[in-house]
């Protein structure tokens, strides 16, 4: 079968690092786009997972805690300049 080009944009830096992954790999990048289309179409998805990071337990807690705040417009006290903030957090320490 005849090969062809394809264009890919991409940022700049990506791409360098992309290269750098491929020779590391010991390969080329029209390898590995070309692994990733073969095992794309072989099986009929793409073949990692898309989405985002789960927040651990911690951050989710603290997300938790937030919306309840807001629900119940207990913000807590309001700082007009870091310094004070910072300053009176770390009195209590």
């Amino acid at each position: 079968m005849a090969n062809i080009n394809v264009n890919i944009r991409m940022d700049s830096d990506l791409k360098q690092q992309f290269e750098a992954f491929c020779s590391d790999m010991g390969m080329t990048m029209s390898t590995a786009f070309n692994i990733f289309a073969k095992k794309t179409v072989h099986e009929y998805r793409i073949p990692f997972t898309i989405g985002a990071d789960i927040p651990n337990d911690e951050t989710t807690e603290a997300i938790r805690e937030v919306q309840t705040m807001k629900k119940s417009r207990e913000i807590g006290k309001i700082y007009s300049d870091v310094d004070t903030m910072m300053k009176e957090l770390l009195a209590d320490v």
